[in-house]
């Protein structure tokens, strides 16, 4: 039987490798161009940890006019969800991120799922069984067992190596045997390593680190008949042209078993990048983000508190390169893709996570967008997932276009809003039957231990015969400290501290009961605004009622 014959009798397959080599070309790349791959598994939803990866992945390709494709990496059934492949491509879709390749789409090198590449892996499991660099193998899981409890006794290294490898030495003859009595099997590689040997792992960001070669005899082949991760990302990445490997930093302790292999195929090895994982604040310790333990893993979290995903792409940019803030700051509306991202600028130790640092980016982004594009994008959220506001939107667009353009398109536009998810709250009072219902619940005379019932009508009442609408914003302050000293209260903040004994309070406190009678709060957008807004009527209707309430 020669070589290429036992192959074939312990792996069947409709095409050889070169046939594969034949029609998955290389690449016809420029210089410094990139081909870069996300390649999750199918696991559930896509987390924020694997977004900070894909982004790098997408970043890279784009700036260097490459590729980034999207494989779907389903070769372990037990953790494979069902529609976990569509989940994540729906996921990416909804975050407006789209691969050059995937499994939608496709391109030249499909399949993009692992799953449907079986036949690839058994191809070149057989090229390296005709070259006697891998072997079956039919130990059972006791037998697995065994050697473990003996090299636990000895004090030896784990795993099936050397002369623990109990099955790399069986001949033909033997392996031919066992088949045929129906013995089960799965393929290893025969490592042609010495633990006593160095391999260096290059790392993009980490630089250069030293580790023992490998020379475990790993499972290349499972018995269902597809490959494990190993094997198959050597096969793939080859296949697929990747030119740079970025992958979370977990996978560092397995680059010797990449290396290995890249090279027992005969494969050039591609660039590795090990990414250090986000991580959260734990007590006293710090771990790494968890899509089970923690609500910000997963990234369908955002879109239902009203974050847009441009904010995550921009947290994930300020987490990715420590250079990126500074030139946000001066490329405000530059896209995010026209920044260069760099390896040398990646953090070592890992980002720690800070939910409330992404708020503050999304409400620096949500003030800067015009009241046209923000209407539009709130609507989009309040449709899936707020009905009270889509309400609001849906009575009258341009009122509501008003209201949320308070001081908006200017320099330094006001960040009422942190997300959109706080819209219906901050401008629920707006609207005259939403304020009845308001006024129905609060306490007045609104918790001023400090004025008396006589005081707080006294204020209103002069506002309501002295709004001072018709002047600018600071001609209606000029004329509301008038109002102020009319009703006996301090018209400078700073006089009223020197002399508190004086006077009942300050243009201050006559501005928050006007503010809390209007709104029924202490805070709302500038109330200069919102008094326009509402219109003399509405105001003076308000303040009736509230004087009613409290009489």
């Amino acid at each position: 039987m020669t070589n290429k014959e036992y192959a074939d009798f312990l792996l069947k397959t409709d095409y050889d490798y070169n046939y594969y080599l034949e029609k998955y070309p290389k690449r016809a790349l420029k210089e410094g161009q990139m081909v870069t791959r996300f390649a999750p598994s199918p696991t559930g939803f896509v987390h924020m940890g694997s977004l900070y990866t894909s982004f790098s992945d997408l970043q890279f390709a784009k700036q260097t006019n490459g590729i980034c494709y999207l494989r779907i990496e389903d070769t372990d059934g037990k953790r494979t969800v069902e529609n976990g492949v569509q989940g994540i491509i729906d996921d990416f879709n909804s975050l407006g991120i789209s691969f050059d390749e995937d499994p939608i789409k496709k391109g030249k090198y499909a399949p993009y799922i692992q799953s449907e590449r079986e036949d690839i892996y058994k191809a070149f499991a057989k090229k390296l069984i005709e070259e006697d660099k891998a072997y079956p193998c039919f130990c059972t899981e006791d037998d697995l067992n065994r050697i473990r409890e003996l090299q636990e006794k000895t004090k030896d290294r784990l795993g099936y190596y050397g002369h623990y490898a109990k099955c790399r030495n069986l001949t033909r003859n033997e392996v031919i045997e066992r088949i045929n009595n129906g013995e089960k099997y799965i393929i290893r590689l025969k490592s042609n390593g010495s633990f006593l040997n160095k391999v260096i792992l290059d790392d993009l960001i980490k630089g250069k680190i030293e580790m023992p070669e490998n020379d475990m005899d790993v499972v290349i082949i499972k018995g269902d008949g597809l490959p494990t991760y190993h094997f198959a990302h050597a096969v793939d990445d080859h296949l697929m042209g990747t030119t740079h490997v970025l992958r979370g930093d977990e996978w560092v302790a397995s680059y010797p078993i990449h290396d290995q292999l890249f090279k027992m195929l005969g494969f050039p090895l591609p660039k590795f990048c090990h990414i250090a994982p986000i991580t959260v604040r734990e007590g006293d310790t710090i771990r790494k983000l968890s899509k089970r333990k923690d609500k910000g893993a997963a990234i369908s979290y955002y879109a239902k508190e009203g974050i847009p995903t441009d904010v995550i792409r921009l947290y994930l940019a300020t987490v990715n390169n420590s250079n990126f803030e500074e030139w946000r700051l001066q490329n405000m509306n530059a896209d995010i893709f026209s920044f260069q991202l760099s390896f040398d600028k990646m953090t070592l130790d890992g980002a720690l996570f800070d939910l409330a640092k992404v708020e503050n980016i999304c409400k620096e982004r949500l003030s800067r967008l015009n009241k046209d594009e923000f209407t539009k994008k709130a609507y989009d959220y309040a449709t899936k997932y707020d009905e009270n506001l889509k309400a609001l939107i849906e009575r009258d667009e341009n009122y509501f276009k008003s209201i949320i353009n308070i001081e908006r398109e200017k320099e330094n536009p006001r960040k009422d809003y942190v997300t959109y998810k706080d819209i219906y709250p901050i401008i629920n009072f707006f609207y005259t039957d939403l304020y009845n219902q308001l006024l129905e619940t609060v306490e007045l005379p609104f918790n001023f231990e400090r004025f008396t019932k006589e005081q707080i009508i006294n204020v209103l009442t002069n506002f309501k015969n002295n709004m001072g609408l018709e002047y600018d914003e600071e001609g209606w302050f000029e004329n509301l400290k008038k109002t102020t000293t009319v009703c006996g209260f301090c018209p400078n903040v700073k006089e009223y501290k020197k002399n508190k004994e004086a006077y009942p309070g300050h243009v201050g406190d006559v501005s928050e009961m006007i503010r809390i009678a209007i709104s029924t709060r202490k805070n709302t957008p500038n109330p200069y605004y919102v008094l326009k807004i509402l219109g003399e009527k509405e105001v003076a209707r308000r303040i009736d009622e509230v004087i009613k309430k409290i009489s």
